[in-house]
């Protein structure tokens, strides 16, 4: 599983998302599952990354918590979560993403099958 967590340069919830997604990746079980942090500089970036705000996380590549429609922008962006609008993905709804992201054991002993 290759996880990204894309930003823009001096995003104020960057840290939050990394933060929350480090917890998940534990309680999801994934504890030897790292993941990178790369900064999107400019709109042409955005629009090759699918990136629609900072912070984003992308996992193998795709956006799960997308919200169809959406164009990309260099802008922030705000999750929705039990406790209102907030900077970052809940922690749950991550963890729920990963877990349903992970790949199954048969297909990690038999890649590409």
């Amino acid at each position: 599983m290759e996880i990204e967590v894309l930003v823009v340069a001096g995003c104020p919830h960057r840290q939050l998302a990394e933060e929350r997604l480090r917890q998940a990746l534990d309680a999801a079980g994934l504890t030897d599952t790292g993941f990178t942090t790369r900064v999107v500089g400019d709109q042409a970036a955005a629009e090759r990354a699918g990136f629609t705000g900072s912070p984003t996380i992308l996992i193998d590549g795709r956006d799960p918590f997308a919200r169809p429609g959406a164009a990309p922008s260099l802008a922030c962006r705000l999750y929705r979560t039990p406790g209102g609008l907030a900077g970052a993905p809940d922690l749950d709804r991550i963890r729920r993403v990963l877990e349903r992201s992970r790949p199954s054991a048969a297909q990690a002993r038999h890649p590409g099958q």
